[in-house]
């Protein structure tokens, strides 16, 4: 990593690192102790904003678009849970924060734990929700097929919503707007097409082929773990098998959820956080 980052405003309350390797958009708001939310493949901050709406009156909630999303930068290469993870310590050296419980979804979740091990002085906790070291060969495969199909340009934001509907039929009706609203761009042809990177999402979907399993069990603290019980991502056996390597950790399933828990179940995200944070 370079030396400390500045933080710039950018549209919409949005700020960014300045002055990194790569630069960092984030959202920040709140006050208190620090909690740091990952999103999952080709989403963004928003998706976290009904879980930062229930925090931020006792923490700081600091909401990223993960490197080759959103408004962050989009590198040619590095989307290796290493690069995420010290992601998430530039972030927090900009904003001179010391240490964060981290919270990650699907891809964030990973980076969650890779962060806790890797950086333990700085993450004084983490939840994962719906991900583990353990999600089948098979399961990625379907992931790369699924998240490439949605690399099309659209005509407006109805045809956006009603696309993001389909393909997400269990989130709220403000999750699918806030998608919408976040995770696209008009281009010069008046289109609509993905801010997420196309060749990122490939790359870092080949990069969960490496479990990061030996840092899963290093990760010092006690972690809090969601799965959705209809979730397409971590099945049965996946979820089991990480129980055998942190037994003391505290694994929850979530009833009427599959895999996007935290657009499905704000409030009981929020609370499994708060929790952590000793709320």
């Amino acid at each position: 990593m370079t030396a400390t980052a500045a933080v710039e405003r950018i549209e919409d309350g949005l700020f960014r690192t300045r002055g990194a390797d790569v630069d960092i958009a984030f959202r920040v708001r709140g006050e208190g102790p620090a909690v740091v939310l990952l999103h999952g493949t080709s989403a963004n901050h928003a998706v976290w904003e009904p879980v930062g709406d229930a925090l931020a009156d006792r923490a700081t909630v600091i909401a990223l678009d993960q490197r080759g999303h959103g408004r962050s930068d989009k590198p040619v290469a590095g989307y290796a849970a290493l690069d995420f993870a010290d992601d998430v310590i530039t972030v927090l050296d900009a904003l001179g924060v010391a240490d964060a419980v981290i919270a990650g979804h699907s891809l964030g979740g990973r980076n969650a734990w890779v962060a806790a091990a890797r950086h333990p002085d700085r993450v004084s906790g983490a939840v994962v929700v719906d991900y583990t070291p353990y999600v089948e060969a098979a399961v990625l495969d379907e992931l790369d097929i699924r998240v490439a199909a949605g690399f099309r340009s659209f005509d407006g934001v109805l045809e956006i919503e009603d696309y993001l509907r389909g393909r997400y039929p269990a989130i709220l009706p403000g999750a699918i707007e806030r998608r919408a609203r976040w995770g696209y761009l008009r281009a010069a042809d008046g289109r609509w097409i993905p801010r997420a990177d196309e060749r990122a999402m490939r790359q870092l979907i080949e990069g969960f082929r490496t479990p990061w399993d030996a840092e899963f069990r290093a990760v010092p603290t006690t972690m809090t773990h969601l799965r959705g019980v209809d979730s397409s991502i971590v099945s049965e056996a996946a979820w089991r098998r990480a129980i055998v390597d942190r037994p003391d950790d505290r694994w929850v399933v979530v009833d009427d959820a599959d895999h996007y828990i935290p657009e499905e179940h704000p409030l009981l995200v929020a609370a499994e956080i708060a929790r952590v944070l000793g709320f």
